[in-house]
């Protein structure tokens, strides 16, 4: 959509959040008119409230203006359940000088998004995207803590050569339709990870106190991924370390168990990313070691 009409206002924005949420509004409606060169997309309908705007600029009775866009927007012109429709809507239209496209394109749609709901998702969608530009770190922290459904740190976070190969691996499945949900869920979060490498970021590594349970942190210009991002380490888990830390240093491995609640494999998990370099097994001292 938005390299079809290449938008240029703030209102722009707005319309198209308006066709992208109606149901048969763009496709085989505005698209086409728009392509046709019958209209640009500030005439076409967007949103519900245009409907009521445009016929009261062209004299119509608000009450009437009103009805008109009520039928349409919830999708009774479309379905053939208004009765009025054709014997007295459609003449008074007319009789208005509203145009034969205008008509018929109202006769398609079945769904219309309002404006005020079109309006707060745009300058939602603006203000993420000014962190985006501005302040990059602090919304790649947010999108990976809230947003992202796979964020696996074995693929993500160790440059950017990984993360284009797992893409590419991900790419030939889904050509092959053996791609999973979870993998094609990745896949889009692999994408924004890609996009924060070649922007000049990067990731410190998982650490064992200084990574947060779930959530991404910003340090020295880079991006501290939380513990839960190791791949089969739960939240739970996470948390639990998270808490037991608080009480100081663990002394070993065992002793990390024991006061995080952990299992082995949580153990194993960990010590594979490199969290517990330096760290004996046991706190027993051995007399021949």
């Amino acid at each position: 959509m938005l390299l079809d009409t290449k938008p240029t206002t703030f209102d722009e924005l707005i319309r198209l959040s308006g066709l992208s949420h109606g149901t048969d509004v763009w496709l085989g409606n505005a698209q086409t008119l728009i392509e046709q060169g019958t209209v640009t997309l500030q005439e076409a309908i967007c949103c519900r409230d245009d409907i009521m705007i445009y016929l009261m600029k062209k004299g119509l009775q608000p009450d009437k203006a009103f009805k008109i866009m009520e039928s349409v927007r919830k999708g009774k012109v479309a379905k053939g359940k208004e009765s009025k429709w054709k014997d007295e809507y459609i003449p008074l239209m007319k009789q208005h000088d509203v145009p034969d496209w205008y008509i018929k394109s109202c006769e398609k749609i079945k769904y219309m998004f309002p404006k005020a709901h079109a309006a707060a998702y745009v300058t939602n969608a603006f203000r993420i995207a000014w962190f985006k530009v501005h302040i990059p770190l602090a919304y790649y922290a947010a999108y990976y803590s809230i947003r992202a459904k796979a964020f696996d740190a074995q693929y993500m976070i160790f440059g950017k050569e990984k993360v284009k190969n797992k893409m590419k691996e991900i790419e030939i499945k889904n050509q092959k339709k053996e791609a999973t949900k979870a993998e094609l869920d990745m896949y889009d979060d692999l994408e924004i990870v890609l996009e924060m490498y070649e922007r000049g970021f990067e990731f410190l590594p998982v650490d064992l106190y200084e990574s947060d349970a779930t959530k991404f942190k910003i340090e020295e210009d880079k991006l501290r991924p939380p513990l839960n991002s190791i791949p089969g380490f739960g939240t739970v888990a996470a948390q639990g370390i998270e808490n037991a830390r608080k009480d100081g240093k663990f002394m070993s491995i065992d002793d990390l168990k024991i006061r995080a609640k952990i299992g082995t494999s949580g153990a194993d998990l960990l010590k594979q990313f490199g969290c517990l370099e330096g760290m004996s097994q046991s706190n027993q001292m051995s007399l021949f070691g």
